[in-house]
C-alpha cells in the first residue's frame, strides 16, 4: 500500500512531508486570522464630554467593547458625561477592543456635615469648603462671645455634625455679635407660659439657659408649663430693679400648674 513512499528516495519523503507540515501550518494561520480578524483596525471615536449612553451607543456601532471603569463627581463638569476614556480618542486599534470609560456621576455624592459649633466664622467657612458645602443665610445673635458660631442648619432644620447632604448643600449659620452695649431691666417672667417667655427673652436678645421642673415636677407639656421662679428675679431685696445686657443668661423655674411664689414659705396656686 505505501510501496510508493518506500521505492522514493528518503530525503524526497522528507521534503514531501515537510512541505506538507507547513502547508497545515499556514491553513490554521489563515483560519486564525479569519477568525480573529487579524490585521483589521478601527478608529477610537472621540466621546469625551458625551453623555454616558450617547458614548457608549457610538462605541458599540463602531465595533468596540465598552466598560465603565470609574464613576466620580467633578462639580465642574455637567453629570452623567464622560470624562475620560482609554485609549484615547483618534487611537488605531485592533477589532473588538474594549474601551474603558470614566464617567462624571448622575447624583450628587453625601457628604459629611463638619462639626461648626463653637468655631469662628472663618475658620467654618473653610471647613465648609473643605466638605464641598457652601455658607447659606448668616443671622447673628447676641451673646458673651463673638464671631462664633452657635447654631448650624439645613433647610430650616438644626443639623449635627457627622450627618450626610448632598454634595454643596447650603449650610445656615447663627454666629454670635458679643453683647448689646444697652442694659435692659430684667423681664418679669414669673406667671408666663414657657413659650411665651421663650418669644419674649429672644426679642431682647437674653438667652435662656436652664429650664428646671420645679420641686422636681414630672412636665409633659414643656412649652406649655408656667414659670414659677426665674435668676436673676426682676429686683432685689430693696425693691430695686435688676438690669441686664443682651446675651446674658436666665435661669427658670417651670411648672405645670400657674402659681406664684410670696415668699419662701409660702405658695398660691391659682388654679
Amino acid at each position: 500500500m505505501f510501496t510508493f513512499i518506500t521505492k522514493r528516495p528518503f530525503w524526497v519523503n522528507l521534503l514531501a512531508a515537510i512541505a506538507i507540515v507547513l502547508l497545515v501550518i499556514f491553513l490554521v494561520l489563515k483560519m486564525l486570522g479569519g477568525i480573529t480578524q487579524h490585521g483589521k483596525y478601527l478608529t477610537v471615536p472621540a466621546v469625551v464630554g458625551k453623555k454616558t449612553a450617547d458614548a457608549i451607543r457610538l462605541l458599540k456601532e463602531k465595533g468596540f467593547e465598552v466598560e465603565i471603569q470609574d464613576s466620580v463627581y467633578v462639580d465642574t463638569a455637567n453629570m452623567g458625561i464622560v470624562l475620560k476614556q482609554l485609549p484615547d480618542p483618534n487611537a488605531t486599534v485592533k477589532i473588538n477592543r474594549t474601551v474603558f470609560l470614566t464617567v462624571n456621576r448622575v447624583t450628587l455624592p453625601l457628604v459629611e456635615m463638619p462639626a461648626l459649633q463653637g468655631k469662628t466664622l472663618s475658620y467654618a467657612m473653610m471647613l465648609l469648603k473643605r466638605s464641598h458645602l457652601e455658607l447659606g443665610d448668616t443671622t447673628f445673635k447676641t451673646d458673651f462671645t463673638m464671631g462664633n458660631v452657635m447654631e448650624q442648619s439645613y433647610r430650616g432644620n438644626a443639623i449635627l455634625s457627622g450627618a450626610k447632604l448632598p454634595w454643596g448643600s447650603r449650610v445656615d449659620l447663627v454666629v454670635s455679635k458679643g453683647l448689646g452695649v444697652e442694659r435692659i431691666i430684667v423681664p418679669d417672667l414669673e406667671g408666663m407660659t414657657l413659650g411665651a417667655a421663650m418669644l419674649l427673652l429672644e426679642q431682647n436678645g437674653i438667652t435662656l439657659g436652664s429650664t428646671i421642673p420645679y420641686d422636681n415636677t414630672i412636665i409633659t407639656d414643656t412649652a406649655g408649663a408656667f414659670i414659677v421662679k426665674q435668676s436673676p428675679p426682676r429686683f432685689t431685696e430693696d425693691k430695686q430693679f435688676i438690669y441686664i445686657q443682651a446675651g446674658q443668661v436666665m435661669d427658670v423655674w417651670i411648672s405645670p400648674v400657674q402659681m406664684v411664689i410670696k415668699d419662701s414659705t409660702t405658695i398660691i396656686n391659682k388654679e
